[in-house]
């Protein structure tokens, strides 16, 4: 499969199995609970300094994934969207964007459809191997343990950036202090 990492944009992303480890607490009177992993608000952090765009499409509906994602200030969620080339197509048309320039990290059958439209399909270690099969890179850790910072970091990398973009964002966390 051939790409151009070069000219990618944007960086889309699942949430549940990426994000977290793809389990779902519920307790009484349906309180549900998700583990997020830190390290992936600093991939977020990392795409803010880099000028890529990032957008959130998850399949299943969860007032965890809202707080998570306002916490982050991620203004592109769409959350409770099984089919996600209509969310996918819109991202598009919002930002003006091409398949070429934009980044997928999934690990269901649900996401495949979008990763065989994107640029850089990346599907996370634990991912079913259909959705593995259909990427370019698949990260060494899971969904819940970093996965997507991992993603974003090899993005970076690829594009001969990261080091300049952790010292951005370093020298923006200390003019903070």
């Amino acid at each position: 499969m051939s790409y151009n990492i070069n000219s990618i944009k944007m960086i889309i992303s699942d949430i549940d199995g990426v994000w977290t480890d793809g389990c779902v607490y519920i307790g009484n009177e349906n309180y549900e609970m998700k583990k997020f992993n830190v390290n992936d608000g600093t991939g977020v952090a990392l795409l803010r300094v880099s000028g890529i765009k990032l957008a959130l499409i998850s399949g299943r509906k969860s007032v965890a994934t809202e707080l998570r994602a306002a916490e982050l200030k991620i203004e592109d969620l769409y959350n409770g969207t099984l089919n996600k080339i209509i969310p996918y197509e819109e991202l598009k048309l919002k930002y003006n964007l091409k398949d070429s320039e934009i980044a997928y990290v999934g690990d269901d059958l649900i996401d495949i459809p979008v990763m065989e439209k994107v640029a850089v399909p990346i599907a996370t270690q634990n991912a079913v191997d259909l959705c593995k099969k259909a990427s370019v890179h698949v990260t060494d850790k899971q969904g819940g343990e970093g996965a997507f910072r991992e993603a974003v970091e090899w993005i970076l990398n690829e594009q001969g950036r990261l080091e300049q973009v952790i010292l951005k964002l370093k020298n923006k966390v200390f003019e903070q202090k």
